[in-house]
């Protein structure tokens, strides 16, 4: 027979099934990241997951989106080269394009995910997983079945982030897209109304605008892609405009209704807009709220705030890895994160000197001064760094040096009527750049030279050697460094 509790005394913790070095909460490439670089160690250690192994960026974003965009931007570079217009006038073949983004998502199966998983030697264990006290966590399958893990050193919550949907009347009704659906959908929506300007609003808008769709985007903002030099979201609008697209900026959605012949919604003018599908792209939230996150002091549903080494502020165990701790919502920069986190929990553990200052193994530092990101429409939109605003802000003194990218001969080669803008963001008093950005066709495979300068704080007058091949795109830099000498 069981009895209540009556007294205060804490319950006897729960011997463990299985005891781990690390114990991973999330099967992202974030998690998986973690649990290699552990596992590399030499380490033990187990990773939990309660989706598909390979997490949002391998089904439901990074690759789906991109499989969908590619042949929307080529499609759009070959019409505006002679030879190849007459075959790029026609529409896309549709289900090609669905069925290569399926592929690029092995049909929302993740057997080769698992198979690598296993590979590193790590276990896995399917289900959700929470934590159940200091290096505690409990994995419950779908049968209900729970299993109970300990950590001897550390555990990582690399669970990511969803869509953060806005509380609207009829909202729920509305069943709109998010992210999800967006990169998975099955049929092209004869009329999609795409609401929120950023990466995803303006990718997803690029997409299905090129598939076929009659796109209508609503930007509550100024302007698209307000996190980067405002010459990008204008480009990146024009393009849109000229493809078709009713792009629309300063306006709000205030309520939506959805019946049979699809999806009404009121915008805050008073005027409605007519769709059969809408897209939400307002933002994201982190994965926290069922994580047992008050367990051990925190709040459940927060962003998790970590230092360096990404470990949880005010814990000698817990990390933070990825979107959750909101320092850089980007694949490229979790996975960074995930090599520095793996690195420090292994030398905690080994007890070995840790390296932590500016741009040590272990710390983090490329997330406060070096983040790279391409956002894949047309024209691609690619930045590192500072912009001039966010420079100034920070109180460095800075001069902008911009160059029009349609005069680079490699960029008059790439396609006809090329539009695009350069511009680096350098530090008078230290003579390195702080930032960068990039904006035409093309132009993603330009960030990682920018990466490497910011980063490594290449002094302008070194670059000057760094000599561009010509006839490319990357002779922009040769531009910029003329400018900037006068």
């Amino acid at each position: 027979m069981t009895h209540a509790r009556t007294d205060d005394t804490p319950a006897p913790a729960q011997t463990p099934d299985h005891t781990y070095d690390v114990i991973v909460i999330g099967a992202g490439p974030v998690g998986e990241n973690v649990a290699d670089r552990a596992r590399a160690a030499g380490l033990s250690a187990a990773i939990v997951e309660s989706e598909l192994v390979g997490g949002e960026c391998s089904y439901w974003a990074c690759m789906p989106s991109k499989a969908l965009l590619r042949p929307v931007l080529a499609q759009a570079d070959a019409r505006r080269l002679p030879g190849l217009q007459r075959m790029a006038a026609g529409p896309l073949d549709t289900r090609a394009v669905l069925d290569r983004r399926d592929s690029f998502t092995s049909g929302w199966k993740d057997d080769g995910q698992v198979e690598w998983v296993d590979s590193t030697g790590t276990d896995l264990y399917r289900g959700h997983g929470r934590l159940a006290g200091e290096r505690r966590v409990t994995v419950t399958g779908a049968d209900g079945q729970v299993t109970t893990l300990a950590a001897r050193h550390a555990v990582a919550l690399c669970t990511g982030t969803r869509a953060a949907l806005p509380d609207l009347p009829g909202m729920a009704a509305a069943r709109p897209w998010t992210s999800r659906e967006a990169t998975s959908a099955e049929e092209v929506p004869g009329r999609l109304a795409v609401v929120g300007g950023g990466v995803v609003g303006a990718e997803m808008a690029t997409a299905w605008q090129g598939l076929g769709a009659r796109v209508t985007l609503l930007v509550r903002g100024e302007g698209l892609l307000a996190g980067m030099e405002p010459f990008a979201g204008e480009l990146v609008a024009e393009s849109l405009r000229a493809a078709g697209a009713d792009v629309r900026t300063g306006v709000s959605v205030t309520a939506l209704d959805r019946d049979a012949s699809g999806v009404t919604l009121t915008l805050d003018d008073g005027s409605t807009l007519q769709a059969d599908e809408v897209l939400f792209a307002t933002g994201r939230t982190p994965r926290t709220g069922d994580l047992g996150l008050d367990a051990v002091g925190l709040t459940p549903g927060d962003w998790l705030t970590v230092d360096d080494t990404l470990r949880v502020t005010g814990s000698d165990w817990l990390y933070a890895v990825g979107d959750c701790n909101h320092r850089a919502l980007l694949t490229h920069q979790g996975k960074y994160q995930a090599r520095v986190a793996g690195a420090a929990i292994a030398a905690r553990a080994q007890d070995r000197p840790l390296d932590t200052g500016a741009w040590g193994a272990h710390s983090a530092t490329a997330d406060h001064a070096a983040v790279p990101q391409v956002v894949f429409t047309d024209p691609e939109a690619a930045s590192v760094g500072l912009t001039l605003a966010q420079a100034e802000a920070a109180g460095h003194r800075v001069r902008a040096v911009d160059q029009d990218l349609a005069a680079v001969a490699g960029a008059a080669l790439f396609r006809d009527d090329y539009r695009g803008r350069a511009r680096m963001i350098v530090d008078l008093d230290r003579e390195t750049l702080l930032g960068a950005t990039f904006v035409g066709p093309g132009t993603a495979e330009l960030l990682h030279s920018a990466t490497i300068a910011v980063a490594g704080e290449i002094p302008v007058d070194r670059l000057w050697h760094a000599v561009p091949a010509y006839p490319t795109i990357s002779e922009v830099w040769l531009r910029l460094l003329e400018a900037y000498r006068g």
